[in-house]
């Protein structure tokens, strides 16, 4: 069974990695995948409740993720209708690509950290679409912030869901991962960073086309909706702190406190000029394909995890392997293949708190493996399958280009990790 499911599950992520060469989106490889897995593991299984429970759980987080994302880009499309960007844009003076990919990464990392680092990569990407005209310029810069919003998101509980995980599950404490985490992280930022902006020295900036976007808008209403869209996005992690709710509650509750104050202090425009603005609009905006993508690939995912194939790896590589190092850079590297999710889950359902109490070598390290390996590939991370969707970045573009660098960058990270933690300890 497992080994018929690993087929299919091989065969779909290869249609999606050839989605120029087949001429076949990979919204729906990632959708035909997930249906012929859950058909197989439900065929080989036989028990109808059991695949029901375990399918209606799989269900239900994916659509707290797709909620959150759903909500993110509407707010993103709601701040950008009102050229609520020009508020950052008009600080930034440089027309070095160089400088601007430095900045772009140093603001990335730690903002991905406050956040968490899908939404980072958004908000980033819709910030750099109105800096850069070219798009072979804004692939680079996109790529860059895949890498950086994996590794701020790394260092803290709240910048990654696999170190939400590990911080809810009681195997990491917040200053812990903090103190340890960070030297890795930034390391993991700064050696690609190096790299890319060495490929683009002397380079400078092609803006956009400007477009005259304020027509309706005033100044109070652009820093109204731009201050109130980025405090909710800001809010969401202080919302979840205090309401223990999942942060697609944080996320829609923000969206229609901005959905009202934009219903109030449009009211009175022309009906012209205040469709553009109102986040209807925005929704018919955002990119619902890539949506449906990442509904495909989570499901699909998720059936690997009920069908115990990620636990049967796991404990392979325990057993074959032994050592723990070792065996967490390699869970790192496979999660730029397979979602780092349910890979986390399966690590922490193996390696018990008896036995490895908190904050220990293994569940920091797992910390920054697993949040920052999937920058390896584009698919490999929430953040480049958000990058994906929103640049359209294709998959060997990115193995080709930036897949060198950014492992370059794990590898260093995870060097720095293991010798600090000797050092320390």
């Amino acid at each position: 069974m497992l080994i018929a499911i690993a087929a299919i599950f091989v065969v779909a992520y290869a249609a999606i990695a050839l989605e120029h060469p087949l001429g076949i989106n990979k919204s729906a490889t990632a959708l035909v995948g997930a249906g012929l897995l859950w058909t197989a593991y439900a065929a080989m299984t036989g028990d109808q409740a059991l695949i029901s429970r375990q399918l209606d759980e799989s269900v239900s987080s994916t659509a707290q993720i797709v909620f959150f994302l759903i909500g993110a880009m509407t707010i993103v499309e709601v701040i950008d209708a009102h050229d609520g960007f020009e508020v950052i844009t008009s600080l930034i003076r440089t027309t070095s690509q160089a400088r601007l990919m430095w900045l772009v990464g140093f603001v990335t990392f730690f903002l991905s950290a406050i956040l968490d680092n899908l939404t980072t990569t958004i908000v980033m990407i819709s910030l750099i679409q109105k800096l850069i005209g070219r798009r072979a310029d804004r692939l680079l810069f996109a790529s860059l912030i895949v890498i950086a919003a994996n590794a701020g998101g790394a260092w803290t509980v709240i910048g990654d869901v696999t170190t939400t995980m590990l911080w809810i599950g009681g195997q990491v404490s917040p200053l812990s991962i903090m103190w340890a985490v960070f030297p890795a992280a930034l390391v993991n930022l700064l050696v690609p960073l190096l790299i890319i902006s060495f490929v683009v020295r002397g380079k400078v900036i092609a803006p956009p086309p400007r477009e005259d976007r304020l027509q309706g808008v005033e100044l109070f209403e652009r820093n109204m909706m731009f201050y109130l869209g980025l405090g909710t996005l800001i809010a969401v992690p202080a919302f979840k702190a205090a309401t223990h709710l999942a942060p697609f509650m944080g996320i829609l509750f923000g969206l229609g406190i901005l959905w009202m104050v934009g219903e109030i202090i449009h009211r009175h425009k022309d009906e012209h000029v205040r469709r553009p603005l109102t986040l209807v609009h925005a929704l018919t905006r955002i990119d619902m394909a890539s949506v449906v993508f990442f509904v495909g690939i989570l499901l699909a995912v998720a059936c690997l995890e009920h069908a115990g194939l990620l636990a049967t790896l796991a404990r392979w590589l325990d057993t074959t392997i032994g050592r723990q190092d070792i065996i967490v850079v390699l869970l790192g590297l496979l999660s730029a293949i397979i979602d780092n999710v349910p890979l986390v889950a399966a690590t922490m359902g193996m390696y018990g708190l008896a036995h490895y109490p908190p904050d220990s070598f293994i569940w920091e390290f797992i910390a920054y493996c697993a949040g920052t390996g999937g920058s390896i590939l584009i698919i490999g991370s929430a953040a480049g399958v958000a990058a994906m969707g929103l640049e359209k970045i294709e998959f060997f573009w990115y193995a080709r280009r930036i897949a060198g660098p950014a492992l370059a960058g794990y590898l260093a990270g995870a060097m720095v990790y293991i010798a600090q933690h000797a050092v320390v300890h």
